[in-house]
């Protein structure tokens, strides 16, 4: 047993490494801006501001396809102004699996007119509208399973609420790749109305 004790100090002071690697990586990032209207439990509803985002069409669900990395290469100055922006969370991914989307959102201070051109012709800069959305927080690996077992969530909470749907849903990724898949911040995003 004396000869345990090593691995076992070991083993947690790598698991209290890596937890605290994990949240400085989400920490450092500035997030999308947003007020929480009201909350229970996991489910949120929110409202958002404009939000400027730079975004790419995904030809794959998880972004393997090098939309993540066209985006990436737009904040790292592959525009026409060759600025650095930082990088932000969460990631956003939306739409169907034959016309899907990445985007990031740009930092709160630079407003759409005051974004650089990409170089690239995938990419475009827009502002999402400002609204209110049902939001549904969950861990786990990006899969479409896991996606469809929150969104459906989401959509009983929000018919429990009175809570119309307007939009289709946003997924929104906050952690890198290598982030434990329990230890992942993910959210499902539906722009939501209120019941009469």
């Amino acid at each position: 047993m004396k000869r345990m004790w090593p691995w076992i100090f070991i083993a947690v002071v790598g698991v209290g490494l890596l937890l605290a690697g994990c949240q400085a990586t989400r920490v450092g990032y500035e997030s999308a801006p947003y007020e929480v209207v009201r909350s229970d439990g996991k489910f949120e509803l929110r409202d958002y501001p404009a939000l400027t985002v730079v975004e790419t069409p995904m030809g794959s669900p998880n972004g393997s396809d090098g939309s993540f990395m066209r985006l990436f290469r737009f904040i790292t100055g592959a525009n026409e102004a060759k600025q650095k922006i930082a990088m932000t969370t969460p990631v956003f991914m939306a739409g169907s699996t034959s016309n899907s989307t990445m985007a990031f959102v740009l930092p709160a201070k630079m407003k759409t007119a005051d974004t650089p051109k990409p170089s690239s012709s995938s990419v475009t800069v827009r502002e999402l509208p400002p609204g209110r959305f049902a939001v549904l927080r969950y861990s786990g690996k990006q899969s479409a399973t896991n996606e469809a077992v929150h969104l459906e969530k989401l959509k009983t909470w929000m018919a429990a609420e009175k809570l119309g749907v307007l939009s289709p849903p946003v997924y929104g990724y906050f952690d890198p790749p290598w982030t434990p898949s329990f230890l992942r911040r993910n959210e499902v995003m539906l722009r939501a109305a209120e019941g009469k």
